[in-house]
């Protein structure tokens, strides 16, 4: 064996190695989780959270920094051009598969650029009304709106947002034209469903369910194929005339590709003790109206797969556009 190859063979062994070791040893120095949106939300506190306990558990800070802006995608953008050394992880909701469609020219490739480490959880979204108005449950919204066109509007977190889309399709499963009201976040969007402004406001069961539970709204679906854990006394839209139907928000933690596997390896088992922990899961369950799935990368990037195409789809058949 020639000395150049010698050396190529003892580079190799030592890479392979190193990896390993470094994984073990892995973190050495604190680890940023980019949030690509501002602080409130669900996002935000998730991944404070998820943070909090990873830095209990692993003995280095992990650091949440907030990179709004883009339906997620700038601070996404941001996390799949950092280093793959391990010290950088993105964690997204649901709009991380409908960005590739709604917004052309992105800086990243949501699928190559981007590992899974774990899908967290799933949770369904509520369709809630002002108390003053005369819906009781989705029939009745489906009844309006075939006896008043376009008379039937929803506030949605804005064009292209998994609310937005789920509207369309059950606008149309039921033949009838739901109005679109766009808005820039939960916040607004629920002011002016506390103030009836809009007929419907469609949005994370986070968001609705205390307006709810507060006597101010009253919830007419909820938009899983079962009811929710957090709002057992609302039918699911499976159970009103919408058989099989499902449209789950999501939530999900990232890394750039090339990342090392051994320590894509380790935060997932992490990430699995830490969604274990009965404070950590009653705060998901009860706070976010969360399912918690801890899905394996595997299973993670073939849900990411099926959601790009599935809502991709409704995008492009309806011509939706970006706020």
């Amino acid at each position: 064996m020639s000395p150049a190859l010698v050396r190529a063979v003892c580079f190799a062994l030592a890479a392979a190695v190193a990896v390993p070791a470094a994984a073990q040893q892995w973190p050495t120095k604190p680890v940023r989780l980019v949030v690509p949106f501002p602080p409130g939300g669900s996002v935000d506190p998730l991944a404070r959270l998820l943070g909090t306990k990873l830095s209990e558990a692993l003995g280095q800070q992990f650091i949440v920094e907030n990179k709004p802006g883009a339906s997620g995608s700038i601070g996404t953008a941001f996390a799949a051009k950092a280093p793959p050394d391990g010290y950088t992880f993105v964690v997204v909701f649901d709009t991380h598969a409908v960005n590739p469609t709604l917004i052309p020219n992105m800086p990243f490739d949501t699928v190559k650029d981007l590992v899974p480490v774990m899908l967290v959880g799933t949770a369904p979204m509520a369709i809630a009304t002002n108390v003053s108005k005369p819906y009781k449950n989705f029939g009745d919204v489906v009844k309006a709106a075939k006896a008043r066109p376009d008379s039937v509007t929803f506030g949605s977190i804005g064009n292209g947002s998994l609310g937005h889309l789920t509207m369309i399709l059950v606008g149309q499963a039921a033949g009838v034209q739901l109005v679109h009201v766009p808005y820039k976040g939960g916040g607004p969007m629920t002011q002016d469903a506390l103030g009836g402004q809009i007929e419907l406001a469609v949005g994370s069961v986070a968001v609705i369910a205390p307006h709810v539970k507060g006597g101010k709204l009253r919830a007419v679906a909820v938009t899983g194929d079962k009811r929710s854990q957090s709002m057992p006394d609302v039918p699911a839209l499976a159970e009103q005339g919408f058989p099989g139907f499902s449209a789950l928000a999501w939530w999900g933690v990232f890394a750039p590709t090339g990342t090392p596997k051994p320590i894509l390896d380790r935060l997932h088992t992490e990430l699995q003790k830490v969604l274990a922990l009965p404070e950590v899961r009653k705060t998901l369950t009860e706070t976010l109206g969360m399912d918690i799935v801890a899905a394996s990368p595997e299973a993670t990037q073939q849900f990411l797969l099926a959601e790009i195409a599935r809502w991709g789809k409704v995008v492009k058949d309806n011509g939706i556009k970006p706020d």
